[in-house]
């Protein structure tokens, strides 16, 4: 039988392990009037000191309206770019700046500029997993929480291309029936989920709901319960009568959960190793670079206000118009 983890094993530090970091950095936003942004894939240690915790539109959303003149985000580097997009004339700085993401390295913009210029009829929507180059050359950006919701309002008349992440891409023309020419890149972290591993979770525990990331394979998504961005995952867990869920996404999201679901429980779906072999026991699905990011590190950026995110004024300005259009979409 396969041994599901419950929480990842930082979840069961001592909370006064990290209290004098805490104190420094609360400490540091009040003489900064400084925004701490954290995503939730980030430790729960950087979750406990955020002033909030979401997906990607959510944090969007919180950096376009944050009155503070410093943004902290705990994230990774296209996310702080997409804050310092929406507040030009704000620092911003990541933790670490080292934090990437395999979805922004799939795609670099001389290569999309290549395939743009094959079509002209191209109308391209951009995953916000995305460097700033690339929002700058597209219509519209998208998160896994609206893009079925965007492409839905996408012109009809259009030829849609869907960059970088082909299985969040797949999964929205499943929803939306509007066909797309699709990016081959994806979510290391996502991919490494497979059909059988789940079908043993499932098999082990045939009580619990399966909440699947739409980032992930097909062949995972088709024994999903529900299939949803990490926000609508907590929600969905808060508001179904089940009381145990097995979730197939980033482990780092099981913090919140358990915070805001005290009264269920929360089950990691087990991976494959790098050789694609069978586990002995557990091995939670971990994004190395979510987590380079720590508390530590919050703290001395904080200190440093490095390193700090900057980019071109034309780049910056590109690209915030394709986001200004998520958001706008977004709120109707």
């Amino acid at each position: 039988m396969i041994d599901v983890a419950e929480i990842h094993p930082r979840g069961a530090m001592a909370k006064n392990q990290f209290e004098p970091l805490a104190q420094e950095i609360f400490t540091l936003k009040k003489q900064l009037n400084a925004v701490i942004l954290a995503h939730n894939y980030q430790v729960p240690e950087i979750q406990d000191v955020a002033d909030f915790v979401g997906d990607s539109l959510g944090l969007a959303q919180q950096a376009a309206q944050t009155s503070a003149e410093v943004i902290v985000f705990c994230g990774v580097h296209f996310m702080a770019e997409t804050a310092k997009i929406l507040n030009p004339n704000k620092i911003v700085v990541l933790p670490d700046r080292d934090a990437g993401c395999s979805l922004e390295e799939s795609c670099p913009a001389p290569e999309l500029a290549k395939l743009q210029a094959t079509n002209p009829n191209f109308w391209t929507i951009a995953y916000i997993n995305c460097s700033a180059a690339v929002k700058a050359l597209c219509d519209v950006i998208v998160t896994s929480g609206n893009a079925e919701k965007i492409v839905n309002a996408a012109p009809k008349d259009r030829d849609l291309l869907f960059v970088p992440d082909e299985n969040l891409g797949q999964w929205v023309m499943e929803q939306t029936g509007r066909p797309m020419t699709l990016w081959k890149g994806n979510c290391y972290a996502h991919v490494e989920f497979q059909r059988e591993r789940v079908l043993a979770a499932k098999r082990q525990f045939p009580d619990a709901k399966i909440v699947v990331h739409p980032e992930s394979l097909r062949e995972v998504r088709e024994l999903a319960d529900s299939v949803c961005s990490t926000e609508k995952m907590i929600t969905y867990c808060r508001t179904n009568p089940a009381k145990r869920f097995v979730i197939v996404t980033e482990s780092g999201i099981i913090h919140r959960m358990q915070r805001e679901c005290p009264d269920k429980e929360f089950l990691c779906a087990p991976v494959f190793n790098a050789m694609k072999l069978p586990t002995d026991g557990c091995r939670c699905s971990e994004c190395k670079y979510m987590k380079l990011n720590t508390l530590e590190k919050v703290r001395n950026c904080m200190k440093k206000l490095t390193p700090r995110v900057e980019l071109p004024a034309d780049i910056r300005q590109r690209a915030r118009l394709p986001i200004e259009r998520m958001l706008e979409i977004s709120a109707r």
